[in-house]
């Protein structure tokens, strides 16, 4: 028996955990790192610890440090989330030696499910099936040329150890393996500290299909129906679904059965979840099984009616499970998104930065009935650092059908206002109103093949409409501050208002001019009438040619952040910056792109570069991030090293141009 949950995680797991836990009784024990002192979980917790400094590495990884928070709060079991420590079988062992109640599997089916090539083995034997593939810890190429060969082009590489695509490589032709296998390998080695791998028959376009598990500690267990998990990029989930509209009754019970079966092969005992990659025929092979509570594990609660965190917990107490596979019930449609702190028109890659105005669009009957549900850790004035995932908050829509959920989802993805730091909100709603996604036929390559050309996957370019308005919020707030009163607008209007407004890489100038309280915005050749219908200090509402409609904006210095229709925007007031000349090269200052750690640096004092060079690799978020030279010239200040920790905009070092080119460059002024 225990009566106090430390919870071994932080954002918005530990949140979750945190809100079922309390209300079954238990007293919770909240860790936190310094970068998350005052983080919502932290708050809500009746107890928090510091267990180190902002990096993974030195607090929510530290074992010992997790330990000594639950020896000094007298914590006597311990709910490690998803990621970090949740699959790491020492600390598993760890928590035994100390008398802690780990929520979770036992070491060894941990350990067993942790290795893709143990696992895949041990699928076989339980009669799983499995795709077929080759293991083995040689390291001459020659074997898995010829495994290869039998198996057939393409095939795919994988990191034994890990996941989330590190170490997976797809092999079309027999001439790239060798060095495929040798980059998977070092990759593997990087990543997870195993450089040992598997090869496996590549499935053209497969669908991934998970169904989720529950053991209890008597040997009985159940499946909870499946998710479908394929719009995924580089390998990981973006769009979760349940039940999948790919799988009918019989597919959903031959299946259940087989992800039973690999619990029990194991001996499993909590919430799993056996993944499976599926062809086109409808065949099905074990992937691999995560032994822990999933991310997207909210949308198996909203068409089951059970909290899965509950089940945990009462699994973790030797409460035997009182659910038959009868009793289980799918009903409804589920569908979540992952809000993600990334640029999608940047390779998806994460961004860092303040959080200045958090308004999630909510729906009736959060929980229980159709709605909305939002899983978020954050709160206005957090901010997304470097150092932890970056994903923002999970959303989820409920329905009597899939339709009906996807278009709930679409709404609330669109009316959710997150202001300050780059997201992919618009990027999900636009993967939901995509024709092949709303048919149900989207595979996993959905977004390399059909989703390619979508906007939400370029630099935004804001329309004259979203200028025009931008132009007014600037105005009104930065001369007269919110409007109390609209009808005297036009006694404060010059007869023509320049603002020129910055938004990417370009600049365009708005001119607004007072026609007896109708205001014309002229942008290039475009015009739009306008009228201020309301507004305070966060909400503008205009007719615009003819169109009410709402926004909400947020202005921090000359910075604009804007929410209208679905869209955030960001515009910079340059009205009265300096004008910079169009064949001008960059100022020369590397600036660091996010807050991260600087794992190379290429070059050294006094080295000649040209634009557009590599002169050091940020590594933040678990990705490498180059920095490269914005002009020819000469290295004259290096002011960091490899190791370094550095912030978001800070100078790293300096390209100074050449002298000739200077005095040419003056000499054309």
């Amino acid at each position: 028996m225990f009566n106090k949950l430390l919870i071994a995680n932080r954002g918005e797991i530990a949140v979750r955990v945190n809100r079922t836990a309390q209300a079954l009784g238990y007293r919770t024990v909240a860790v936190f790192s310094d970068a998350d002192r005052d983080a919502p979980h932290v708050r809500m917790a009746d107890e928090a610890v510091r267990v180190g400094p902002a990096p993974a590495g030195e607090s929510y990884l530290n074992i010992e440090a997790i330990l000594e928070a639950a020896r000094l709060t007298g914590a006597d079991a311990v709910h490690p989330g998803y990621g970090f420590l949740s699959e790491n079988a020492a600390f598993v062992s760890a928590c035994a030696e100390h008398g802690i109640t780990f929520i979770g599997p036992p070491a060894h089916a941990m350990e067993l499910m942790g290795s893709k090539r143990r696992s895949k083995e041990a699928m076989a034997e339980a009669g799983v099936p499995t795709v077929p593939g080759f293991q083995s810890a040689e390291t001459d190429p020659s074997p898995w040329q010829k495994a290869a060969d039998g198996i057939g082009y393409p095939v795919m590489i994988k990191a034994s150890a890990g996941g989330g695509g590190r170490g997976m490589r797809l092999v079309h032709e027999p001439d790239k393996l060798a060095d495929e296998l040798a980059r998977a390998r070092s990759e593997a080695e990087s990543a997870f500290g195993d450089g040992e791998l598997i090869l496996e028959k590549a499935i053209v376009r497969p669908r991934h299909i998970e169904i989720q598990v529950f053991a209890d500690q008597q040997g009985h267990a159940i499946h909870l129906g499946e998710r479908d998990c394929s719009v995924q990029r580089r390998h990981q989930k973006v769009v979760e679904e349940a039940p999948s509209p790919f799988v009918d009754e019989s597919m959903r019970q031959a299946m259940g059965d087989a992800a039973v079966k690999a619990a029990q092969a194991c001996g499993y005992v909590g919430a799993g979840t056996v993944e499976f990659i599926v062809d086109e025929a409808r065949n099905f092979y074990f992937l691999e099984m995560n032994t822990r509570l999933q991310v997207e594990h909210p949308v198996t609660e909203e068409v089951t009616g059970l909290d899965l965190v509950e089940l945990q917990l009462r699994v973790a107490q030797s409460e035997p499970l009182l659910l038959q596979q009868s009793d289980v019930r799918i009903q409804g449609h589920a569908i979540e998104v992952r809000l993600y702190a990334e640029d999608p028109a940047q390779g998806y890659m994460p961004q860092t930065g303040p959080l200045h105005r958090w308004r999630p669009a909510l729906g009736d009957g959060i929980r229980v009935d159709d709605g909305i549900r939002v899983d978020d850790g954050i709160r206005e004035g957090n901010a997304v650092t470097p150092h932890y995932d970056p994903m923002i908050a999970k959303i989820v829509a409920r329905g009597q059908d899939r339709n009906s959920a996807r278009r709930r989802l679409i709404r609330s993805l669109e009316d959710t206002v997150l202001l300050g730091v780059t997201h992919n909100a618009w990027f999900l709603s636009r993967i939901l109103a995509h024709e092949t996604f709303a048919a149900g036929e989207a595979t996993t390559a959905f977004l390399e093949t059909e989703f390619q050309g979508d906007p939400s996957l370029s630099p935004l370019d804001p329309t004259t409409a979203e200028l025009a308005l931008a132009a007014l919020m600037l105005y009104r707030t930065g001369i007269t501050g919110p409007l109390e009163d609209h009808a005297g607008w036009s006694n404060s209007l010059p007869s023509a208002c320049p603002i020129q407004l910055a938004t990417g890489e370009g600049q365009q100038w708005v001119r607004l001019t007072d026609q007896r309280g109708l205001i014309e915005a002229q942008v290039g050749e475009t015009r739009h009438e306008l009228r201020i219908e309301s507004q305070d200090a966060n909400e503008l509402v205009v007719t615009l040619d003819g169109v009410r409609q709402k926004s909400q904006y947020q202005i921090v210095g000359s910075t604009l952040y804007c929410h209208a229709k679905g869209r955030a925007l960001r515009f910079e007031d340059t009205t009265h910056a300096p004008a910079r000349r169009a064949d001008e090269q960059g100022s020369g200052e590397v600036r660091a792109t996010m807050d991260g750690a600087v794992v190379e640096v290429s070059v050294t004092e006094g080295d000649r570069v040209q634009a557009g060079q590599t002169l050091a690799v940020l590594e933040a978020m678990k990705m490498e991030h180059p920095l490269r030279a914005d002009r020819d010239g000469e290295i004259t200040g290096v002011r960091v090293s490899t190791g370094d920790q550095v912030r978001t905009r800070q100078i790293l070092m300096t390209v100074t141009a050449d002298a000739s080119r200077d005095a040419e460059s003056n000499n054309d002024k």
